[in-house]
């Protein structure tokens, strides 16, 4: 299994090496980066390894094994930046044989409502307000993923993403990309260990301006007329591990720890280099009768400037509630997407039935 982990590692050396060459700006589609379902949420991300449901596809593909349901459908909806942004999933999996699994699901992040203020004022120069039009920007991903148990190593577990993006920005630009994720699980003992693998060969995204429309408007303000151009997404590589402790009969504890690995060069990360950098996060999760759960988690450090030009440390810290009953989860986390000190919290909900 080192062997395993070995050769995934020298092969995201390979192609990051390959990519980071072309055109791969730093931090490309992060709108995939944000997670999925109110429980993953709460746990600061750290799904890699004990992920067991449809938010798989998302997650680790993997983890749709541990599906037993012949359908599981899951839903989520948030609101961020005080309601301006709106964030919505959608899931779906079954299983394909007694070794496969299959899911597709749906993501979109937009701010709708934006006034188009180019036509303001009319041709005598005076305002008139119902010359003012609304766009819509937003971005949208959809994924196809398959898992697999191998005959002879029924521990492991594989599974892979196909995902097509198409992102807009109104009338005046549109972007379409595709992209491969793949995933790994493997119990040792009683630890669950992951490996996500985000854009393993780049995630590819075409960008179409419309020149018609713009021009005129960049030409007046002495602004550089956009291009149109193909962005690289540089893989990103997820490990983490978790164990769940029984306590007497009634409760449980899931500790699930993770290390979130991206190749695009220096971040603002608790480990950071030139070629890595690493994001530490922890995450727990307290059962009753694996009825009742409460969650947190903490990750996202950051190191903060301020005006003065000093700096000080931020955390994120997370925290979440979910409640099982018969065929329905209904989950909920409470967010903090920039850091703590910002206070810009946000409330997760998310719902999953099975059938």
């Amino acid at each position: 299994m080192n062997r395993f982990f070995n050769s995934l590692t020298l092969l995201f050396v390979l192609v990051c090496n390959q990519l980071y060459a072309q055109f791969a700006p730093k931090y490309s589609n992060e709108f995939l980066n944000i997670g999925v379902g109110a429980r993953g949420l709460a746990m600061s991300g750290t799904m890699t390894a004990s992920v067991d449901d449809v938010t798989s596809s998302y997650w680790n593909p993997a983890g749709l094994l541990h599906i037993k349901s012949k359908y599981e459908v899951s839903l989520m909806h948030a609101e961020y930046f005080a309601g301006i942004a709106q964030y919505d999933y959608a899931g779906f999996a079954t299983p394909v044989d007694s070794t496969s699994h299959i899911a597709i699901s749906a993501i979109r992040f937009g701010v709708d409502d934006i006034p188009d203020t180019r036509f303001l004022y009319d041709a005598n120069g005076a305002i008139n307000y119902n010359n003012v039009q609304f766009f819509s920007a937003a971005d949208y991903a959809f994924q196809v993923s398959y898992a697999k148990r191998l005959p002879k190593l029924k521990n492991l577990q594989l599974g892979g993403n196909f995902k097509v993006i198409y992102r807009q920005a109104g009338d005046f630009a549109t972007a379409w990309g595709f992209g491969l994720d793949a995933g790994a699980q493997i119990k040792l003992g009683k630890w669950n260990v992951g490996a996500m693998a985000r854009d393993i060969t780049g995630t590819f995204t075409a960008w179409r301006h419309n020149l018609a429309l713009l021009y005129a408007i960049y030409a007046q303000t002495g602004n550089p007329i956009p291009q149109n151009s193909v962005e690289i997404t540089v893989p990103k590589l997820n490990i983490g591990t978790s164990r769940r402790f029984p306590i007497q009969k009634k409760f449980g504890i899931l500790t699930a720890i993770e290390l979130q690995n991206t190749f695009d060069g220096k971040r603002n990360t608790l480990i950071s280099s030139d070629f890595i950098s690493i994001a530490p996060a922890l995450g727990i999760e307290g059962d009753y009768k694996q009825t009742i759960f409460l969650r947190a988690g903490i990750g996202n450090y950051q190191k903060i400037k301020n005006f003065d030009g000093s700096t000080y440390n931020s955390i994120q810290s997370n925290f979440g509630a979910g409640f099982k009953l018969k065929r329905f989860t209904i989950d909920y986390a409470l967010t903090d997407v920039v850091s703590n000190d910002a206070g810009l919290y946000s409330h997760v909900f998310s719902v999953k039935a099975v059938f």
